[in-house]
C-alpha cells in the first residue's frame, strides 16, 4: 500500500467504496430505463401512425393559417380605414401636399369658377358690344372678335394661377383634412345606415369630398387680385373624387361583415398557426416553417397588390382627366396596407430565425456552443480581474431559462399590442430582446462556479 493510501485511513476507503456503489446503482437504473423504453416502443405499434397523424394535423393547421394570413391583413386594414376616422385622415391627409393632387384640385377649381362666373359669355357679350359700335373701323371690329378666344384663355390662366396659390397654402391643407374628416364620418354613417347621413358615396362607387370652403377662399383671392366678378359667384357645391370603384358599393353593402372579419380574422389566422406549431413533434422546425411561410404569404400579397394597382389604373384610363392624381391617391390609400404586410413579413423572418437558433440542428447547436464558450471566456476574464456579478449572477444562473422566456414574451407583446406596428418596431424589439438575452447569458454564473466561490460543497 502506498504512503497516500495508508495516510487516508479506512474512512476514506469506505467513502470511495460507497461512491462506487452509488455510481453502479445509477448505471443500472439508466440501463433499466433504456430497456423499458425499448420494450414500450416494441409493444406500441400504433406510435408511428399516431406521429404521422399528429404531423398531418399540424401541417393542415399551419397551412390554413398561412392561407388566411393575407386575407387577415387586408381585412384588418380595410376595417381600420372604414371605421377609424383618425386612421383614415392620417392616410389621405398627406395627399394635400402631393403635386399631382394640388394640380388636379386647382384645375377643377378653375373649371368651377369659369363655369359659375360664365366668363365665356361675359367676354363674348363685351366683345360683341364693343365691335358693334358704328364709329369703329371694320378692321378694329374684326380684331376684337378675333381676340375673344385669347381673352377667355387669358382669364382662365389668371384664375388658374390664383387657384394654384390657394392650393399651395397652409389653409388648403387644413381645409383638405377637415373635408376628408367630414366625408369619412358621413361615409361611416352611410354604411351604418343612419338616417342623418349625408350621402358621400355614390351608387357608382365614387367617394367624394366637399371643396366649397376652398372655392370661397379662391373667390376671395380673385377679388383681392382685381377679378371683381368672382364675388358674384353663388355658393358652389363642388366636390373632388378621391376613389372611384364599384367595389366600394360592395363594401358598403357588406360593412358589418368587413368589420367583423377585420377584427377576428387576424386572431383566427394567428391561432391556427400557433395551434399547428404546438401540435407538431418538432416545434422549432415547425416554427421555422411557419415564419418563412408567413413571409412568403406577404410576398404573394405584395404581388397581388401590385397587380391590383395596374388593373385599377387601367380601368380608369380614359375615364378620368388626371390619371397621375388617381395613381397618387391609390398609393397613399394603400400605404398602411403595405406597411402592415412588410411588418408581418419581417415578423415571420424574425420568428423563423429565433426558432432556428433555438432548434436542435447541428449548426444551431454548434453556434450556441460557440456563444456559450465565448460568454464563459468573458466571465472568466472579468473574474480574474476581480469583477464578478455576485448574488445576481448566481440567481441568473439558476433562473436564466425563465428570465429568457420573460424577455422574449415581452418583446412579442410589445409588437402584438402596438397600435400601428412597423418593420422598424419588429426589428428593434428583436434586437433589444437579443441583447438582453445575451446580457443574461453573460452575467449568469454557472452553479458549480457559484458553489466554489462560496465555499459550499455540492449535495
Amino acid at each position: 500500500m502506498s504512503e497516500d493510501q495508508s495516510s487516508a485511513g479506512p474512512e476514506a476507503l469506505d467513502d470511495l467504496a460507497a461512491r462506487l456503489a452509488r455510481l453502479e446503482q445509477e448505471n443500472a437504473d439508466l440501463r433499466a430505463r433504456l430497456v423499458a423504453r425499448s420494450d414500450e416502443a416494441v409493444t406500441r405499434p400504433s406510435s408511428p401512425r399516431r406521429h404521422r397523424a399528429r404531423a398531418f394535423v399540424a401541417a393542415v393547421l399551419v397551412t390554413v393559417g398561412l392561407l388566411l394570413a393575407p386575407l387577415a391583413v387586408v381585412a384588418s386594414w380595410a376595417q381600420q380605414e372604414l371605421t377609424d376616422t383618425d386612421r383614415y385622415v392620417a392616410t389621405v391627409g398627406p395627399l394635400a401636399a402631393d403635386p399631382a393632387i394640388r394640380s388636379a384640385v386647382a384645375a377643377q377649381l378653375t373649371d368651377v369658377v369659369m363655369e359659375r362666373a360664365d366668363v365665356a359669355t361675359l367676354v363674348h357679350e363685351a366683345v360683341t358690344t364693343v365691335s358693334d359700335q358704328e364709329q369703329l373701323p371694320t378692321e378694329v371690329s374684326s380684331a376684337l372678335v378675333a381676340l375673344e378666344k385669347p381673352l377667355t384663355d387669358g382669364i382662365e390662366s389668371f384664375v388658374h394661377r390664383a387657384a394654384d396659390r390657394v392650393v399651395s397654402s397652409d389653409a388648403f391643407e387644413t381645409a383638405w383634412v377637415e373635408a376628408n374628416r367630414v366625408a369619412h364620418e358621413q361615409l361611416v354613417a352611410v354604411m351604418q345606415g343612419r338616417e342623418d347621413a349625408t350621402v358621400q358615396l355614390g351608387d357608382d362607387g365614387r367617394l367624394t369630398i366637399q371643396l366649397s370652403g376652398v372655392i370661397e377662399a379662391l373667390k376671395d383671392r380673385l377679388v383681392a387680385d382685381g377679378f371683381g366678378i368672382a364675388a358674384n359667384i353663388p355658393e358652389v357645391d363642388a366636390t373632388f373624387t378621391l376613389v372611384q370603384s364599384t367595389q366600394l358599393v360592395r363594401v358598403r353593402d357588406a360593412y358589418e361583415a368587413v368589420r367583423l372579419l377585420g377584427t377576428w380574422l387576424p386572431w383566427l389566422s394567428l391561432g391556427l398557426v400557433a395551434a399547428g406549431v404546438l401540435t407538431a413533434r418538432n416545434r422549432p422546425r415547425a416554427l421555422v416553417i411557419a415564419g418563412c411561410g408567413l413571409a412568403v404569404a406577404m410576398l404573394v400579397l405584395a404581388l397581388g397588390l401590385s397587380v391590383g394597382r395596374t388593373l385599377y389604373l387601367g380601368a380608369l384610363a380614359g375615364k378620368v382627366e388626371r390619371l397621375d392624381a388617381a395613381e397618387a391617391v391609390f398609393d397613399q390609400v394603400v400605404l398602411f396596407l403595405r406597411v402592415a404586410l412588410r411588418t408581418v413579413a419581417v415578423t415571420g423572418l424574425v420568428v423563423a430565425l429565433a426558432a432556428y437558433l433555438s432548434g436542435g440542428s447541428a449548426s444551431a447547436r454548434t453556434l450556441r456552443a460557440e456563444l456559450s464558450r465565448g460568454f464563459a471566456a468573458a466571465r472568466s476574464w472579468a473574474e480574474r480581474r476581480g469583477a464578478t456579478t455576485g448574488p445576481v449572477g448566481t440567481w441568473l444562473g439558476v433562473h436564466k431559462g425563465p428570465v429568457r422566456a420573460v424577455v422574449i414574451v415581452t418583446a412579442g407583446l410589445v409588437v402584438l399590442l402596438a397600435r400601428s406596428p412597423t418593420p422598424g418596431l419588429v426589428v428593434g424589439a428583436a434586437l433589444v430582446a437579443a441583447a438582453l438575452v445575451a446580457l443574461v447569458e453573460l452575467l449568469a454564473r454557472p452553479a458549480s462556479r457559484a458553489r466554489v466561490d462560496t465555499g459550499r460543497t455540492p449535495p
